[in-house]
């Protein structure tokens, strides 16, 4: 999934980085959290090398797509993936709200596509419910869904806005494919605010990897939202947005940050503690490393990187085709 702040092009980095600051290798046995996990790119690699992992994050979409990489053992049929893929559309919430044949003047997904998720997002929840499925099962399925979906969406990549005209990768037929499988030890995943888990939670490394400027996550994938929960909400304005009232973030506004990442470091309750942030951020690095540094011995490592584009270059003022990531080190006493 093309996703912004994922860490995908920044994992030799980091994993050589957190190898170097505690010490511990591959194969090592500990606890490593990732508490704003997103597509669970950096907690899927931890439990690969065989941590027990403890997975967070506020959007729904991204607890289900952790669920399925921290706490999966179980396999799913081929048989039922292709049963899935042959149903008939249906014209649910989906075709119904994100798609223009319906009327709704949004062009998320190319119509059929849209049927297409429907039905499979309806019949999920019968196969659970009728227990033909069991829950692992089920969030592999529906992380699958997730994945997938994004593939067709008609968008420059996130969902504050679609396309007025359908797109050729959105044209093509939907299917749904499985994420890979991660083996390991079974992790623990969560859906809450970050600073309230964390006073209920500790481990030997926390990686953090929150929010850096004012965009909210929720208004982004706010479509993958509803996907996942399928709950049928309101939905306002041209683009469709969902209430999302309890799922902002005080790391994604200047008036908050600071004292919300200050509590978050006191109460973490692990020796190493990381934290990745890029060199335009909503903190500046004065600030981090002043709170870093009051709670244990503070260092930190850089790697350049490109940065993430939602649209062509001509359509934004982007000052460089480049950032920095910060990765922040904290051995607490």
């Amino acid at each position: 999934m093309n996703y912004i702040g994922s860490k995908y092009s920044l994992m030799d980095f980091l994993q050589t980085t957190i190898e170097t600051v505690t010490g511990y290798s591959d194969g090592d046995t500990y606890t490593f959290a990732d508490l704003f996990a997103g597509t669970g790119v950096v907690g899927s690699t931890y439990r690969a090398k065989g941590c027990r992992v403890i997975s967070n994050d506020i959007q729904y979409y991204s607890y289900v797509l952790n669920k399925h990489y921290i706490e999966v053992s179980e396999t799913v049929p081929d048989s039922l993936v292709e049963t899935l893929n042959n149903l008939d559309g249906v014209e649910g919430f989906v075709y119904n709200n994100y798609c223009e044949g319906s009327g709704s003047n949004r062009n998320y997904f190319e119509n059929e596509n849209g049927k297409k998720c429907d039905a499979i997002r309806i019949k999920l929840e019968e196969l659970l419910e009728r227990k033909e499925i069991n829950e692992e099962q089920y969030f592999t399925l529906l992380a699958g869904l997730i994945n997938s979906i994004d593939k067709y969406a008609n968008t420059a990549s996130v969902y504050g806005a679609f396309l007025k005209k359908i797109k050729k990768s959105a044209m093509k037929e939907f299917r749904l494919e499985l994420l890979p499988g991660i083996s390991g030890p079974k992790g623990k995943v969560y859906n809450t605010d970050i600073n309230e888990l964390v006073r209920h939670i500790s481990g030997d490394v926390l990686y953090l990897d929150p929010p850096y400027n004012a965009r909210q996550y929720c208004t982004n994938y706010h479509v993958l939202e509803t996907i996942s929960r399928y709950d049928n909400p309101i939905l306002n304005g041209k683009t469709g947005l969902r209430n999302y009232e309890d799922q902002k973030s005080l790391f994604c506004s200047k008036r908050t940050v600071n004292e919300a990442f200050d509590d978050l470091i006191s109460h973490a309750e692990f020796e190493y503690i990381f934290l990745s942030y890029n060199n335009e951020g909503l903190m500046s690095l004065d600030v981090i490393e002043s709170i870093m540094s009051k709670y244990g011995k503070y260092e930190v490592y850089t790697q350049d990187y490109k940065r993430f584009k939602a649209d062509k270059d001509e359509n934004r003022n982007i000052a460089a085709d480049t950032t920095t990531e910060y990765l922040h080190c904290l051995k607490k006493r």
